[in-house]
């Protein structure tokens, strides 16, 4: 909150519009919005779920990413009996969406638009009759202050919950409707060209894709077993607890799937551990050996072109001989290769991979020229995507810092 001139602390934001004054209002979110959820006699069982095109769409925390609903992940459908039988938590546009069990508490999302007949599963509530800018509410809910609001007030242990009562007493402080209709429309821009940006990624992520896909099925390939890429090589144990501010430059395996992509330029980390310890060579192939998560995800191989980095944790390597590129074959195996060399896999909870379990098998792999070639390319694409990235990231800041600024 700012002051005035005589350091009377006033109920304004740091950063406002210039045409407007006087002090915001403060309301329990129960005083300007209904708080609907699935009531608990009117919830769904397995033999209510159907197939798309048969029923409703009950949203679920996972249909909610960056304060919007997305339907590109699986939806569960409803019956439209079950749909028809709980008016109150059908979805029309402008509602306002909220994760109040699970995980993912706080998460919220306004509804731009549906694509078909849509209601709620128990772990979400909507907000309806909403006396308020209702983009603007969406956008207050997702502040630190509200969210911050919202864990003081959170029950459970295992699964977090949040009373729809609790939810409700929750102080919200805003302007007058003026003011609340051009803060909208200014965070609306926001989120339109960060949604935008975000789009840009994506597209370039599938044109990388389709380009490589194509090329692998027009040129022409031999068959090579990957025991003749190069020598393997394994590594030394090396863990969280091993990293250091300073110290030789290093890669643990989590690494593989959180930090670094195809190829690896640049190193993050740092160990003072280096006895007995496995260092690269440029032009190394580095796998990870095990995952939770399914045996595709662990098909994830990075080319490094840093000699001397520590390597560590739970993977193999192969020194990839002259006759193969290395970049090539990171992006051969991430775009081209994954489900074939999944099934080499072995486990269910904990899913391993070993080069001993792949070394027989068979690639069909064009000549060094056209590797070489594609790898130039590939590695452009990635170029572009790390600066529009970067972008993105830059827009992401600047919006969090105008939210702090522009919200009480």
């Amino acid at each position: 909150m700012a002051t005035d001139n005589k350091n009377k602390v006033l109920n304004v934001p740091h950063l406002r519009f210039p045409e407007f004054s006087g002090e915001w209002e403060k309301y329990r979110l129960c005083d300007v919005a209904s708080i609907v959820g699935r009531i608990g006699f009117r919830g769904y069982t397995t033999n209510d779920i159907v197939t798309k095109g048969k029923g409703s769409i009950a949203l679920s925390p996972t249909n909610i990413e960056n304060n919007k609903l997305t339907y590109d992940k699986d939806n569960t459908y409803i019956s439209f009996y079950k749909y028809e039988e709980s008016p109150e938590i059908m979805i029309k546009q402008g509602d306002v969406i909220f994760v109040k069990t699970g995980s993912t508490v706080g998460k919220v999302a306004y509804v731009d638009k549906l694509i078909c007949k849509t209601t709620l599963n128990p772990q979400v509530v909507v907000l309806k009759d909403i006396q308020c800018d209702n983009y603007l509410l969406s956008v207050l809910m997702s502040t630190n202050k509200f969210q911050n609001a919202i864990r003081k007030i959170i029950v459970g242990g295992a699964v977090p919950t949040l009373s729809q009562a609790a939810m409700g007493d929750i102080v919200v402080t805003m302007p007058q409707a003026t003011e609340q209709e051009k803060l909208s429309k200014f965070i609306s821009l926001l989120d339109d060209r960060i949604a935008t940006q975000n789009k840009i990624i994506e597209d370039l992520k599938i044109l990388k894709s389709a380009i490589i896909e194509k090329h692998y099925r027009c040129v022409k390939k031999h068959s090579v077993r990957v025991e003749e890429l190069g020598k393997p090589f394994s590594v030394g144990n090396l863990s969280k607890d091993d990293l250091s501010e300073i110290g030789v430059p290093c890669i643990i395996y989590g690494e593989l799937f959180t930090t670094y992509g195809a190829i690896i330029n640049k190193v993050e980390s740092h160990t003072k551990k280096i006895d007995g310890m496995t260092l690269s060579r440029k032009g190394d192939l580095l796998f990870p050996s095990s995952t939770t998560v399914d045996a595709v995800s662990l098909i994830a191989p990075s080319a490094i072109n840093v000699d001397g980095v520590i390597l560590g944790g739970d993977m193999f390597g192969i020194h990839v001989n002259s006759n193969f590129d290395a970049q090539y074959l990171s992006y051969f195996f991430n775009h081209i290769a994954k489900n074939q060399f999944a099934k080499y896999a072995k486990g269910s909870t904990i899913i391993h991979l070993h080069h001993t379990d792949i070394d027989k098998a068979k690639l069909l792999l064009p000549c060094l020229e056209e590797q070489n070639r594609m790898a130039m390319c590939m590695v452009s694409l990635d170029e572009k995507i790390t600066i529009e990235s970067a972008i993105l990231k830059t827009m992401l800041i600047q919006k969090s810092y105008l939210l702090r600024q522009m919200f009480i």
